[in-house]
């Protein structure tokens, strides 16, 4: 593959030139100024404050800029004034970025003393951009070795954590082999690694280079900035990398922030409270950003190898076909989801991942292609990301609450875009929920769990529904029932995964999730059994409250149908805690949902039945004698409470209603055996008495015995008329064949 044209011209004078890069005139007043639309601000005791910071400031960049000896600091009373200047700056307001250029050049070339070259490593805070030609230049220095180790060490990580603040990166993807040889040496080779996973392309991945990262691992072992790379390689090209690579994503380097992020916060904080409006804008975006530019919802992308200043002269200049070229295409040119299919096969995505969130195209993109690279890479930067900026992991980011939640809300509506949950969330779930309050940010968790891949049950267990149990039984009986819309979204998830990849044999994310059928059906039992087992606790901690019954059978509306609709070979009955209260609810609603999941029930059952019982195939897996007979002892209940008022005698389950007449006369209510029939039970005599006043509008006794014989069938139909469809298909698929039965059998009914 040929290079670039780019990476094969001479080196350029060091100069700034693109449009949007601030001046110091433009940097003094807080904001950049753009050509077309500049802004001005009047002068006031402020604006003449930063003037004088300003011309200090100049006077400290040209003071570095002409040294030319060693300078001790202790006996150099005016270093220590511009390198003070320097730093109270930076720290106030960021550099603008013509300071870049020469404060990177004085600190690499070994002028001055490493005291010194450290503070003002530290200092490179930025206020906007920072031009890719004054690091390339500072890259140059790691030539000669004017530098310590420990300057070259600080300097690559100063390098990755502005990387998305370099303007353009073409020269610095020509560098990638400059990086590369850097690897030999042991202390800085997680740093190089990491550096090199950021500007990896496809390109860039060489057998000689691979050679080189199996021969470092060999010496040093499985060290994880190694495998990160050689994973990324692995994507890009697995003909090539053919050894066995752990699966799942970890985190593969650690935080090199150092003092810099802190820095930029601070900064952001100071220019949001200070002057709303203009502000130092990042990354070229037209819109006033959070402080994590990254993953701001107006983020305009970077472009992965020209910046978005140059897209245009580009075009002319090079007369870009975007449905002919060969070459790699930035998605910055992409307009139209036309342009997207011409092109599908060498877009290059931007260094900056975090801006595919807000992409329809990219998303678009992502969903149709089987490069993992992408994913990868997206993970990595996701992950760390919720690492950071948890409100409730990491100290002083509580009053980011609310970006928090923006950053979380957008995660989750890429998921749904994409129809699958992203490792890298899950981990963060894994690692956040033991700390997590229940409170901050409810919604945007509990809607990302609904996500959560397939995994074990032993690991989901201890990270997910052990945590989770501990916050359901001590919360708000709000929170109760969003635990409960999650955990059904989340099972729902899961079945429609299940019938996507039914079909597939070869299909490359089942062999990474390391799923099998009988796994899957672990794991979803274990859920069901997990909500029943709090389900049953927390309507006893409530006292049975129909809203919290309600979610409890809406999750059971999802179970009872799973293997007719999701053909998953698997059932399991909600528990007596559940069934029972449902049974005698004082709401009709949850009656009727009762009645129309037991209805469900018995279909699926019916089916599976049949199937057990044809010779036409084997099937892998057949539903317990158990599942079977606690059907029937359900149904038993609600006949005899329902139809034919024999629940107290006729209930055989082991916790039941059944109990003894002696015991029943001492409640002195008369007629206790009709209690619970579609008549007398609470949540059915709202409608007694509106029909008997229709029936017998002249009779003021509501006398609930009439409706016997005829008027039984037409009450029926009137319970049908008023909307209760689950009533009407329990009672047509069920009643009948239950009360012929219970001449001869007692009411057990057989599926």
């Amino acid at each position: 593959m040929q290079r670039r044209q780019s990476s094969k011209t001479p080196k350029q004078p060091l100069q700034i030139h693109h449009k949007n890069q601030t001046d110091l005139s433009a940097w003094r007043k807080g904001g950049r100024i753009d050509p077309e639309k500049s802004v001005q601000n009047h002068q006031s005791p402020t604006n003449q404050k930063s003037d004088s910071k300003q011309d200090s400031l100049e006077q400290a960049l040209s003071y570095f800029e002409k040294v030319q000896d060693r300078v001790s600091l202790k006996k150099n009373n005016v270093l220590q004034k511009h390198l003070t200047t320097v730093e109270s700056i930076a720290l106030q307001r960021g550099l603008p970025p013509e300071g870049f250029d020469v404060l990177l050049n004085v600190a690499l070339s070994g002028k001055l003393a490493d005291t010194v070259n450290t503070r003002l490593l530290k200092s490179l805070v930025p206020a906007s951009v920072i031009p890719e030609t004054s690091v390339v230049s500072s890259v140059s220095w790691l030539c000669v070795s004017k530098c310590s180790g420990n300057i070259q060490l600080l300097f690559l990580r100063w390098l990755i954590t502005v990387f998305d603040f370099i303007d353009h990166k073409e020269q610095l993807h020509a560098l990638y082999g400059f990086f590369f040889s850097f690897l030999q040496d042991e202390k800085m080779c997680p740093y190089v690694c990491h550096l090199l996973y950021l500007l990896t392309r496809k390109e860039s991945v060489k057998p000689f280079r691979i050679r080189r990262l199996l021969d470092l691992q060999a010496k040093m072992g499985m060290q994880s900035h190694l495998q990160a790379l050689l994973s990324l390689y692995k994507l890009f090209c697995p003909e090539l990398v053919t050894i066995t690579l752990p699966g799942k994503m970890k985190t593969y380097f650690k935080n090199y922030e150092g003092p810099w992020k802190a820095a930029i916060n601070a900064i952001r904080r100071r220019n949001q409270e200070n002057s709303p409006v203009l502000q130092p804008l990042f990354l070229g975006t037209a819109q006033p950003q959070s402080r994590k530019r990254k993953w701001n919802t107006q983020l305009i992308i970077p472009a992965s190898s020209t910046n978005k200043n140059n897209l245009e002269e580009d075009r002319e200049k090079n007369r870009v076909d975007l449905y002919s070229t060969n070459e790699s295409l930035p998605v910055e040119q992409l307009q139209t989801f036309s342009q997207l299919l011409q092109n599908i096969h060498h877009l290059e995505f931007p260094s900056q991942m975090g801006s595919v969130l807000t992409n329809p195209l990219l998303l678009h993109y992502m969903n149709c292609t089987k490069d993992e690279s992408i994913y990868l890479r997206l993970y990595y930067w996701m992950g760390q990301t919720l690492q950071e900026e948890c409100t409730w992991c990491v100290a002083d980011n509580n009053q980011y609450e609310e970006e928090f939640k923006d950053f979380l809300e957008t995660v989750y509506k890429t998921e749904c875009f994409l129809q699958e949950g992203f490792s890298s969330c899950e981990e963060f779930l894994y690692k956040s929920l033991p700390l997590w309050d229940g409170f901050c940010c409810r919604s945007q968790i509990l809607r990302l769990v609904s996500w959560i891949p397939l995994s074990s049950f032993s690991e989901m267990k201890s990270h997910l529904y052990d945590p989770l149990a501990q916050l359901f039984f001590t919360s708000s009986l709000y929170f109760k029932c969003s635990v409960l819309e999650s955990l059904k979204e989340l099972l729902q998830n899961w079945l429609n995964w299940h019938v996507i990849h039914l079909d597939s044999e070869s299909d490359s994310q089942v062999h990474s999730l390391n799923t099998t059928l009988s796994g899957l059906v672990n794991v979803v039992a274990e859920l069901i059994h997990f909500v029943g087992w709090i389900s049953t606790v927390a309507l006893r901690l409530e006292n049975n409250p129909t809203f919290l019954l309600y979610f409890i059978l809406d999750f059971y509306e999802t179970v009872c149908d799973m293997y007719l609709r999701y053909n998953l070979p698997l059932l399991i009955m909600p528990p007596a805690g559940v069934f029972y209260p449902a049974l005698l609810s004082m709401d009709s609603v949850s009656l009727n949902q009762l009645c129309y999941i037991m209805y469900r029930y018995r279909t699926n059952l019916v089916a599976a039945k049949e199937n057990e019982l044809s010779k036409t195939k084997i099937l892998q897996f057949k539903f317990s004698s158990q599942t079977y007979q606690e059907y029937n002892q359900y149904i038993i209940a609600m006949v005899g409470c329902l139809w034919t008022s024999s629940a107290f005698q006729k209930d055989i389950h082991p916790q039941g209603l059944r109990m003894d007449d002696e015991l029943l006369k001492k409640t002195t209510v008369q007629e206790f055996k009709t209690s619970f029939n579609i008549v007398y039970h609470p949540a059915m005599m709202g409608y007694a008495v509106l029909f008997l006043q229709q029936a017998w509008p002249d009779d003021t006794t509501f006398n609930f015995s009439l409706i016997k014989g005829k008027k039984w069938n037409w009450y029926l139909e009137y319970l049908y008329a008023q909307g209760l469809k689950g009533l009407k298909v329990f009672i047509e698929s069920s009643i009948n064949r239950v009360s012929q039965a219970s001449h001869s059998k007692g009411g057990n009914v057989q599926v």
